[in-house]
């Protein structure tokens, strides 16, 4: 199979795979500790935006602009085919850096499931200071990622790394990601541990780095779609933010 047909196949599959844990636990606190919604944050960085859907979710939240960053042209395609926008500007990156883009530029900044699909500290590192570099002092940055503590773990839409196999920082995991049509898509990311995460965010030049980890609890009884899945006791994504 070739790296292009590949590049197509994985963005079809996030395309299809419906990231209701995201949505549900993940995004609301992103966009809640960047100030989305807020008058003062009129634009904002989406770094590894895919195929556009969380791109999506903050223009249909509040009245920001978004400048949409990814390093694939086959996730820029569909994300400029289905989700295309006044208020997004999607964007290719090349070699992590932000070319097109001044310093103090942004207002808000959010890198989602990006650093676990890098093998490479050099690169992640990069990113992190490219974001500091383009967020206005006092701008916010949040890192979205599945959660390194309860790798194995099987969720309502996925599971990342195999149950009770240890992995070292950097190490390649198996990921299925368990889409509505049935079927699976299974791919590979990396393990980072949380110590990573701050290490990276520090040296980038960020201050009041916190962690977060949250848990599931908006809905009970039958109706609620997640009952089925661990996110109640066990929180599926790590959250770290830091402060230009």
């Amino acid at each position: 199979m070739s790296t292009s047909w590949r590049a197509e196949e994985v963005a079809a599959g996030f395309e299809a795979y419906d990231d209701l844990p995201e949505r549900r636990i993940g995004y609301p606190f992103v966009f809640e500790t960047l100030g989305i919604g807020d008058p003062a944050v009129t634009r904002v960085l989406d770094y590894g935006c895919g195929p556009g859907k969380v791109a999506e979710r903050v223009v249909d939240a509040c009245a920001s602009t978004v400048v949409a960053v990814d390093s694939s042209p086959a996730m820029l395609e569909i994300a400029r085919r289905q989700r295309a926008h006044p208020r997004i500007d999607y964007r290719l990156v090349h070699d992590e850096r932000l070319v097109f883009l001044p310093e103090d530029s942004v207002d808000a900044a959010m890198c989602c499931y990006v650093f676990i699909n890098i093998g490479s500290l050099e690169r992640i590192t990069r990113i992190a200071a490219e974001v500091h570099r383009v967020l206005r002092p006092g701008g916010r940055y949040a890192v979205l990622d599945t959660n390194p503590n309860t790798t194995g773990i099987r969720f309502s839409t996925f599971r990342s790394g195999d149950p009770g196999r240890r992995y070292a920082p950097g190490q390649r995991r198996r990921v299925l990601l368990y889409r509505p049509d049935g079927h699976t898509l299974e791919l590979t990311d990396h393990h980072w541990p949380p110590s990573t995460y701050h290490h990276v965010l520090a040296e980038a030049g960020f201050g009041g780095i916190t962690t977060h980890e949250p848990l599931w609890d908006g809905g009970h009884g039958p109706e609620d779609e997640l009952a089925e899945g661990n996110e109640r006791s066990h929180p599926p994504f790590l959250i770290v933010t830091g402060e230009k």
